[in-house]
């Protein structure tokens, strides 16, 4: 692999820019019901994935997330740029590696690389529902700042009328450094 891909590196994992041979990896985690649970789309077949493969290669806020030890590519953060210097934050992993601390290597990673280089602030958004999404967030030392309710909808019911869901927003700011969350 060419070392203009790699974003960062940490003790466990390859932060890099997605290639085309991930294809089979990304469809094994973004067609899985659970894994996609909270997310604005539904599980995706393999022509959905082939097609979001090419978005994520074309974009610098999609982030793949990759074993050292296997070269398998287990998830995705994403880092999307907003104004004042702002940054949000979210993340996919497949589900086989869920619990074993590669959201947080990766996204503390990225999250002290961010800071080093003038951003301001990073924010993440999530459903209340999603306990390991925001759990994740405080660990990292996030602070939640608020909680709308029934903002958002991804689907509508059998009537077409909107499901409505809650949102927690959870920030941290580049002067947020003495906390215990490893930055």
């Amino acid at each position: 692999m060419e070392n203009s891909s790699i974003v960062k590196e940490t003790e466990r994992l390859i932060l890099r820019r997605y290639k085309e041979t991930d294809l089979q990896d990304l469809f094994q985690y973004l067609s899985d019901e659970k894994v996609v649970e909270f997310e604005p789309y539904k599980p995706m077949s393999l022509e959905e994935a082939r097609e979001n493969l090419k978005w994520r290669i074309g974009t610098e806020e999609m982030i793949a997330v990759e074993l050292k030890s296997s070269h398998k590519m287990i998830g995705n953060v994403y880092l999307g740029k907003r104004e004042f210097e702002a940054l949000e934050i979210g993340y996919v992993f497949h589900r086989d590696y869920w619990g074993k601390g590669y959201a947080a290597e990766s996204c503390r990673a990225l999250i002290r690389q961010a800071f080093s280089h003038g951003i301001h602030r990073i924010y993440g958004e999530c459903d209340p529902n999603n306990l390991s999404s925001w759990k994740l967030l405080e660990t990292l030392g996030f602070h939640r700042e608020a909680h709308f309710h029934q903002n958002v909808y991804f689907w509508k019911d059998e009537k077409g009328r909107p499901i409505w869901k809650d949102t927690y927003v959870y920030a941290k700011l580049d002067t947020d450094r003495t906390d215990n969350s490893g930055f």
